[in-house]
């Protein structure tokens, strides 16, 4: 066992959850703890638990056989620690408002010498302003999305891959056999990669994503080609923030108020009323939800959370702070929090894989 500079540390999982925490969170602990010797503390519920102080030391106990659970070990939330808060509702506290405060003393209370912090894009914003607080911080990136800027991957979008692409696939059936267009939509408020990859990897007829706003009439043109061809029954996949270009066009504060006030519960409602009415195709939805969240992790990414993992413990004992493990060039590498924070990676219009797509037939609602 190698002795190491950082003796105690805190981990914690924030923000949505994923497949991968907990192979992530045992990645981390088993090398700190048996190759350095750190003692590993678990902090409940993301950074609510660090404000509250609820946190616990961990065992050998703790993170053995938590490789393939889904969910998370420590609890999560979306707390927002840097938050501001301008009084007008009843949580905006003497303690919401020193929420920083109460974290740094927390810390130094607990005997932490270091956290690491796995999360997606807000999570690392906020650890990156912790960093400037004066705290040792690193950061793991963890999102469904796959929109944290500076890593070519994020843990949990594989797994989010594989749950999307299965349903689409157990769609088709059904599709067929009834003659109508359905319309699977997928998570990804401000990117489509999840609906990129799984799109193309279950034969998606129509794949909308938001870094290419659609036309409903370029949509209708493709299912109706489709039609032509004898082809009676389409797959379309959206992702939630998919915006038509009307809506691209305007402000933001003015998209934001439209969707709020559009009378469906979300986009892909919205679409399959569009698709009826140009095209007159019976459409059905299907909102695959938090099932794109849950479960067990795919091999991918218990083999990318693992790696992930024990780079973060060297990190610790290395005394490199500050910055997030990520996936450079297909080999495990650092950033600065600085770069991350505040980014987000969306699809580059001219991704291959769009390219690749439209090779093959696929309708993106914008040509």
């Amino acid at each position: 066992m190698k002795a190491s500079r950082v003796k105690r540390f805190g981990i914690l999982t924030s923000g949505g959850d994923c497949p991968g925490l907990n192979a992530a969170i045992r990645g981390v602990a088993k090398a700190a703890s048996g190759r350095f010797g750190m003692e590993v503390v678990g902090i409940s519920n993301g950074y609510r638990g660090l404000i509250d102080g609820d946190a616990r030391a961990l065992s050998q106990d703790d993170f053995s056989g938590i490789l393939t659970l889904g969910g998370t070990i420590l609890g999560s939330s979306r707390e927002k620690p840097f938050k501001k808060f301008d009084g007008s509702t009843s949580s905006d506290s003497e303690a919401g408002k020193n929420k920083p405060e109460l974290i740094m003393r927390n810390v130094e209370a607990l005997g932490l010498d270091a956290l690491v912090v796995l999360g997606g894009n807000g999570t690392n914003t906020t650890a990156h302003l912790l960093a400037q607080e004066g705290l040792s911080v690193i950061g793991l990136p963890k999102t469904i999305d796959n929109d944290i800027w500076g890593t070519e991957v994020s843990f949990g979008f594989h797994s989010a891959v594989d749950i999307a692409t299965e349903s689409i696939d157990r769609l088709h059936s059904t599709a067929s056999s009834h003659n109508r267009v359905m319309v699977i939509e997928l998570m990804g408020h401000k990117t489509g990669w999840l609906a990129l990859y799984a799109g193309v990897a279950g034969g998606g007829d129509v794949i909308i994503i938001p870094e290419l706003p659609y036309s409903v009439a370029k949509v209708a043109s493709g299912l109706e080609r489709r039609r032509a061809e004898g082809k009676h029954f389409s797959i379309v996949v959206v992702a939630e923030g998919a915006m038509s270009a009307e809506e691209a066009a305007l402000p933001k504060k003015e998209r934001k108020l439209r969707r709020e006030s559009m009378p469906y519960p979300s986009i892909g409602y919205r679409l399959a009323a569009e698709i009826e009415k140009a095209t007159g195709m019976e459409a059905r939805v299907t909102v695959l939800g938090y099932l794109q969240r849950g479960g067990t992790p795919s091999p991918y990414d218990r083999v990318l959370a693992t790696a992930f993992g024990t780079a973060a413990a060297e990190l610790l004992e290395q005394g490199r702070f500050g910055r997030m493990v990520a996936m450079r060039d297909g080999r495990i590498d650092t950033i600065p929090l600085a770069d991350v924070a505040d980014r987000i990676q969306t699809v580059p219009t001219d991704h291959p894989l769009i390219g690749t797509a439209r090779l093959v037939g696929t309708c993106f609602g914008n040509s």
